[in-house]
């Protein structure tokens, strides 16, 4: 699987708060309504930015705090193909991957805002097309590439007849 946008980029400790503020608690059954709210706090004027196949780039914590699980979701929402971080709060990052959304733990330091990236999945390769770099992250076990690939695990669960690794 390979997968190609822009780079968006944030900092360290990006919560579940600042991927979707409480303040709109009241939209999270209006998942579509709730993402024209995502990361608004972090970066205001993302959703205006964000184009479908765009990537966030982040630091160290991506997703803490609350179980949020429309964080993901709303993220996805937005035409995020892939988030990229030095690391995730554990549970952000399975909720993720349940939703078909790849999470890819690597050094970001190399990329910037802007940054075009295409990124293989399976092999464990970004490449920084605008920079001329190429990255390495651990690639993703082979059970989490396959739920990808069938867009989360409730279609990985439905094209199987149960999850298959």
């Amino acid at each position: 699987m390979i997968i190609k946008g822009k780079a968006h980029k944030f900092g360290d400790n990006i919560s579940t708060d600042l991927i979707a503020p409480g303040r709109y608690f009241h939209l999270r059954n209006n998942l579509p309504e709730l993402a024209k709210h995502t990361l608004e706090d972090a970066n205001p004027g993302f959703i205006k930015k964000v184009k479908s196949g765009d990537f966030i780039v982040a630091g160290k914590n991506f997703g803490m705090g609350s179980s949020r699980e429309h964080a993901p979701a709303i993220i996805k929402l937005c035409g995020v193909k892939a988030i990229l971080a030095k690391s995730f709060a554990r549970i952000f990052f399975r909720n993720a991957i349940n939703i078909g959304l790849p999470v890819l733990e690597c050094e970001t330091e190399k990329i910037a805002r802007g940054d075009e990236l295409e990124i293989d999945l399976a092999k464990g390769i970004i490449k920084n097309r605008k920079k001329g770099l190429e990255l390495i992250f651990h690639p993703l076990p082979k059970v989490m590439v396959n739920i990808l690939r069938d867009g989360g695990l409730v279609e990985h669960i439905r094209k199987h007849g149960g999850f298959k690794l």
